[in-house]
């Protein structure tokens, strides 16, 4: 769906449809001028799908950072490769929306909320997710140097980038609001839900009643992370002979 700052320029489009229609040679929606409207929301639908899953991969491990059925390493690598995918896309879904000629965006405001004037608050939300990305890619990298406890607090912001990447794709354009699109957001939100409540309630069967507060604030906190964001989350930490340098 398309948005209604681009009606004026997308309506030349309708133009090869009636020529068509009138027995020439058809022409794809998707121009040169067009192209990096479309590249910056398939990006964006992309990016949204890849932190999901992040987020999902996070929630879902349990206490010593495995997946039934799954060896530590391979979720440790597949978290990893799933993060690094997710920031590439976020890249260019951030890249293509600057550059796209038709909607005005500072480079400033890619990184510094609300300082675009083109649909401030919304566009704020997307520069907050990004934001936090970044802390997080940085602070994994610097794990090493940091202490266990500042980490496992700087990572609950997680969740926060998640939310906020949501919000920015409902709201940043028309694309979620109906059709396939939304269906899929709406698919995100309650798988993560889902998975949360999963998350909170295995941990209230594994754990004496006295202690299941502090023990489900452990199991959704991260205790675990890798190079490239460290969303994984569970309780007892212990470091990964794979990840030591």
């Amino acid at each position: 769906m398309l948005g209604p700052e681009h009606a004026d320029h997308l309506a030349g489009s309708t133009i090869p449809a009636l020529t068509a229609a009138a027995g020439k040679a058809p022409m794809n929606g998707i121009t040169s001028s067009t192209a990096l409207w479309y590249a910056s929301r398939a990006t964006g639908v992309v990016s949204l799908l890849l932190l999901t899953a992040v987020v999902l991969l996070g929630v879902l491990v349990n206490r010593q950072g495995r997946l039934p059925g799954l060896p530590r390493f391979v979720v440790t690598g597949l978290h990893r490769n799933l993060s690094l995918l997710g920031v590439a896309f976020v890249a260019i879904h951030v890249l293509t929306a600057v550059f796209d000629p038709y909607v005005t965006i500072r480079i400033v405001a890619i990184v510094v909320p609300f300082a675009s004037a083109y649909k401030p608050l919304w566009l704020g939300l997307g520069a907050i997710s990004l934001d936090v990305v970044l802390a997080l890619i940085v602070t994994s990298l610097a794990r090493a140097r940091m202490s266990r406890r500042v980490w496992r607090s700087l990572h609950w912001l997680s969740y926060a980038a998640w939310v906020s990447a949501l919000v920015h794709s409902l709201t940043s354009s028309t694309d979620l609001h109906g059709g396939v699109l939304l269906y899929l957001a709406i698919a995100c939100s309650l798988a993560v839900a889902a998975a949360v409540i999963w998350r909170m309630t295995h941990a209230g069967r594994e754990i004496p009643r006295a202690e299941r507060a502090a023990a489900t604030l452990a199991m959704m906190s991260p205790a675990r992370g890798t190079p490239t964001g460290g969303i994984t989350h569970g309780g007892t930490h212990r470091r990964d002979p794979e990840n030591v340098r």
